[in-house]
């Protein structure tokens, strides 16, 4: 007798469904290979163009865009297309530490107020306390507390970098710990999280195998719009001159650097505002592919 049965193919993953969703969308395909760009030539352009962004050739200074200088030179003679792409290191460093340090807080608050009903309460007021807090003076209070000690005790860049990141990491975490939250809420009536709990699952096991899973969605979407809120805010406490120090470039440096000469020189605030601005867009673009690729409901149509 004949075995007739055909092998049984593998089942599809899930993340081929996310991928299929998500390349629908254009703009969030635009996002992501700007993003990309942005990401290798900052990265990577240091490798190709080694002029040292910090050098000072006063013959130099003032100059327009050119063929030594293909985004002029400062006030200082020091190449602007070098400072662009280490200040372009450094913003989106901060972006993206701070991101994981909101990200790590929000998910964390999020999950216990929405899984134990006995934190709901006091968590929830705490988050209500730092969202009623005004954002912009509670980051110059902290910049002018803390700047001096962290930079004696880790150096110029290390302790602004340090300072920078804790500053907008524990001020950004709320809108993340309200969504976790809710969506918790509502997975803890679903049918697996009850059958789960009939059969003693533990409570670190229920979290970490059947809710944390479930709501990485909005929590991968967080991170994305908190990038690019990083990147803003680092942005504006450079341009106000609480930043990182005068001869450490950052985008918002850059642009507190090129305001005096806008009239003689605007190209000097375009190009940081530019990166600052493809940056963001592209990021927020590539949040709302990714909340349309990751939503089930929407992958479902």
């Amino acid at each position: 007798m004949t075995d007739t049965s055909q092998p049984t193919k593998a089942p599809r993953s899930q993340w081929w469904d996310v991928w299929d969703q998500f390349k629908t969308h254009k703009g969030a395909l635009l996002g992501a290979v700007v993003f990309l760009l942005i990401v290798v030539g900052v990265a990577l352009g240091p490798l190709f163009w080694d002029i040292d962004p910090t050098y000072i050739d006063i013959r130099a200074r003032n100059q327009g865009p050119g063929g030594a200088h293909p985004f002029g030179t400062d006030q200082l003679g020091r190449d602007i297309m070098a400072r662009m792409m280490a200040g372009g290191q450094v913003s989106i460093a901060v972006g993206l530490t701070a991101m994981l340090l909101a990200l790590l807080l929000g998910s964390l608050v999020g999950v216990l107020a929405g899984f134990f009903k006995s934190l709901d309460g006091i968590l929830m007021r705490i988050t209500d306390l730092f969202l009623a807090l005004p954002l912009l003076p509670l980051l110059l209070v902290m910049v002018l507390l803390f700047r001096d000690p962290l930079s004696q005790a880790f150096g110029p860049e290390t302790g602004i970098f340090i300072l920078m990141v804790t500053s907008i990491g524990i001020t950004s975490w709320m809108p993340t710990a309200r969504i976790v939250r809710g969506d918790v809420l509502a997975l803890k009536e679903r049918e697996f999280v009850l059958a789960a709990r009939s059969i003693g699952t533990s409570n670190k096991n229920m979290i970490l195998r059947h809710i944390l899973p479930n709501v990485m969605s909005p929590i991968m979407v967080s991170a994305t719009l908190g990038i690019a809120n990083a990147i803003i805010t680092e942005s504006a406490l450079s341009f106000l001159g609480l930043g990182f120090p005068p001869d450490f470039p950052t985008w918002g440096r850059l642009l507190f650097d090129g305001v005096d000469y806008i009239q003689q020189y605007p190209e000097r605030v375009v190009w940081p505002g530019v990166a600052i601005s493809m940056t963001v867009l592209s990021i927020n673009y590539l949040g709302d592919g990714l909340r349309d690729a990751l939503d089930p409901r929407i992958r479902g149509r």
